[in-house]
């Protein structure tokens, strides 16, 4: 079975009502994005099925399972209606069942997402060749301590993250699902063809991606918005799959769903630092500056001179 929990904030007191489900994994990589989600909305997340802290044994891992997992975690949470997150693979999820059940989805998020899977795509050869790489290297060594693997797909991901960024994608990856499961999740998301569904989407739909993705595609996120009656497309200037913290399309994400939902705009991007923390950061990068430090220097050492060539001149009756 799935496992999922839940997260709550009150800042905005008049939108508490509302639930956002989401089928994103937490790490600090991620975190950010969930925070501020958070922030006016009751937040569900959950593990997939084989994956993180969900049920490991006698998993048969589909597309069909996926969506109906979605289904049964919103059930079981008791929720009537809910703002649908979708990211990457997941988005193709929550178009599927926002499709199938179009009274239980007030708003439909898109990020990073594709409605047809690698083997339903144009360039079949070529998308096929991707695959069989990408397996062979969760064959080979995704389950050890060497991160070469894994950073494979990390490169892909978050190609502009920091290296500490991308090490807990890394980590994340060991920890989060079994080299065997990995495989089998990753085929499964090669079954998605939700392109049918599109035209029956009747809810505000907002289709957030990164314009130089290297994982999936802009133009995916093109097709989903040009088939999806009245969705607004917001691109996202990044490489990266996943926005890290602190970049620019940070904030245009944030603002970008904030206004899609009717919330106040966050003042402040989770993850980031402060006006504080910030003021910290300068004044130890202008201490560890080397030019600085040697004019620093200079200065006292000029100083000292300057005072006692003075005492000198008072000592010997020159004032």
């Amino acid at each position: 079975m799935p496992r999922w929990d839940q997260a709550r904030r009150r800042s905005c007191a008049r939108r508490t009502g509302s639930r956002i489900s989401s089928t994103t994994l937490p790490a600090p990589f991620f975190q950010h994005v969930l925070l501020d989600l958070a922030r006016c909305h009751r937040l569900l997340r959950y593990d997939a099925r084989g994956i993180g802290l969900s049920q490991r044994d006698n998993i048969e891992p589909s597309f069909t399972h996926f969506v109906d997992d979605l289904g049964t975690v919103i059930d079981a949470a008791g929720l009537d209606k809910v703002i649908l997150f979708g990211l990457s693979q997941g988005g193709a999820q929550a178009i599927a069942y926002t499709a199938r059940r179009p009274e239980r989805v007030s708003h439909l998020i898109l990020f990073g997402a594709y409605a047809r899977g690698a083997f339903h795509r144009k360039n079949f050869e070529e998308e096929k060749k991707k695959i069989e790489l990408a397996c062979g290297l969760i064959r080979s060594g995704w389950g050890g301590q060497e991160e070469s693997y894994r950073q494979f797909f990390t490169s892909q991901f978050i190609p502009d993250a920091s290296k500490e960024i991308q090490h807990s994608l890394n980590e994340l990856q060991r920890v989060a699902a079994t080299p065997e499961m990995a495989e089998r999740f990753l085929m499964a998301s090669t079954e998605a063809d939700v392109s049918a569904d599109l035209a029956r989407i009747k809810c505000p739909v907002l289709v957030l991606h990164s314009t130089r993705d290297l994982r999936v595609p802009f133009s995916m996120s093109q097709e989903i918005a040009a088939a999806v009656p009245d969705a607004k497309l917001v691109p996202l200037d990044s490489a990266n799959h996943l926005i890290v913290p602190g970049e620019p399309a940070q904030r245009a994400m944030s603002d970008a769903i904030a206004d899609f939902l009717g919330d106040p705009r966050a003042r402040h991007m989770p993850g980031t630092a402060g006006i504080s923390e910030r003021l910290e950061m300068k004044a130890k990068a202008i201490e560890q500056n080397w030019i600085i430090k040697f004019i620093l220097i200079f200065a006292a050492i000029s100083g000292c001179f300057i005072f006692f060539w003075e005492v000198w001149k008072m000592v010997h009756g020159e004032h």
